[in-house]
């Protein structure tokens, strides 16, 4: 192997966490598997082959390019939606590919219909509405512009999809802002089906929609962080299980980093560790040094805070994490040697690190820190 570091991807744990979204959900909504942020730092050309094997039909993407990467790894057909950044000279290139398309702002519903009439195919969009979240949508004002303007170009746009999302349906503290953006949605829904204007599916809930309000099922929900074995929230996991009285976390992580001891080192007691003196050695200790640092997205917040695995114990970061190596204690590792299996985030033997840790200790989401993993490190798939 070339590489420093590498990653595994569970397809049991993936199985596991789509049956329990799919028991959320019911038999008659579908489920849209978001995979953008390279499948949130698990590898969209692992992770899509692996979550259609697992029946998965509906995939949603940020981007274009994201979308042109999935289109190549998955073995078989499948829906494909950008929910983003679609340049106008894509747009030809996604219709003639059959990739749905958020359209949020009418200059691009027009590109739309002029790269459908090239294409000589319709083009299937999904109008995003704003309802209080404020980055994408059309506002109000715009409704009735919208309106004739799907009439109109009805020759070469499909009305596939009217949506929207919610601001933070993840906290409590959002509730009423998130049913404030419920009831203008239902209005707003009212207004195109008063104006003969029939969209193929509705849908508005995230993760965290799906888990809080389930009355935004609809016919689909777009699912991420969920599928991927975490909760949109600590306080959304602590909800869930108290309701349901259960001890054991339904969701499975898939991902586990791993790496290997590059070198060991004794270091004195009074020594310092590493850059500046940030760590001094409080007793003669045992380094082992890693070859992953913050270039490999294990971030330099983690210094002096972070822990891994090693032979099912954890060790802790020692040190300044540099950009290419960090240091651990491994004093009380009976046996260590150089070449012994770490693990960065995941399980090893009885033990787990798992992102929500790091993000105690670094004050990043659960997002950032999985996006941040580098596209060349290796994936794997694992049973």
């Amino acid at each position: 192997m070339f590489h420093s570091s590498y990653i595994e991807i569970s397809k049991s744990a993936l199985h596991n966490n789509i049956n329990f979204i799919k028991q959320q959900i019911g038999p008659q909504v579908q489920l849209s598997s978001v995979i953008k942020g390279n499948a949130y730092g698990h590898g969209i050309e692992v992770f899509g082959p692996l979550a259609q094997d697992c029946g998965i039909t509906h995939f949603a993407v940020f981007s274009a390019d994201e979308a042109l990467r999935l289109q190549e790894s998955l073995p078989s057909p499948a829906t494909i939606m950008i929910m983003g950044f679609l340049d106008n000279p894509e747009l030809e290139w996604a219709i003639q590919h059959d990739i749905e398309f958020f359209v949020f702002e009418p200059e691009r519903l027009l590109e739309a219909a002029k790269a459908a009439g090239k294409a000589g195919k319709k083009a299937k969009v999904h109008i995003e509405l704003e309802t209080g979240m404020n980055r994408t949508g059309f506002d109000p004002a715009e409704l009735h512009q919208l309106k004739e303007m799907l009439h109109e170009h009805r020759q070469y746009v499909q009305l596939q999809g009217l949506c929207t999302h919610y601001a933070g349906a993840e906290s409590s503290e959002n509730h009423h802002r998130i049913l404030a953006q419920q009831k203008n949605f239902l209005a707003l829904r009212k207004s195109f089906q008063e104006s003969s204007l029939t969209p193929s599916q509705i849908h508005t809930a995230c993760s965290a929609a799906m888990m809080g309000y389930t009355d935004t099922h609809m016919d689909m929900v777009r699912v991420g962080i969920m599928q991927y074995g975490f909760w949109p929230s600590p306080e959304m996991y602590t909800d869930y299980m108290s309701r349901n009285d259960m001890q054991q976390d339904p969701l499975k992580l898939l991902i586990n980093w791993k790496s290997s001891i590059m070198s060991l080192k004794h270091v004195p007691q009074g020594d310092y560790i590493g850059y500046g003196a940030s760590y001094q050695a409080p007793r003669d200790m045992k380094i082992a040094v890693i070859p992953v640092g913050y270039a490999w997205g294990y971030s330099r917040s983690l210094s002096n805070q972070g822990q891994v695995l090693i032979q099912g114990l954890k060790a802790g970061v020692v040190g300044i994490v540099n950009m290419n190596v960090m240091m651990v204690d491994v004093t009380d590792i009976p046996g260590v040697q150089k070449g012994n299996e770490v693990v960065l985030l995941g399980k090893q033997g009885d033990q787990s690190i798992s992102v929500a840790s790091f993000s105690e200790l670094s004050s990043q989401l659960n997002y950032e820190l999985l996006t941040r993993l580098p596209l060349n490190i290796p994936r794997f798939v694992v049973p």
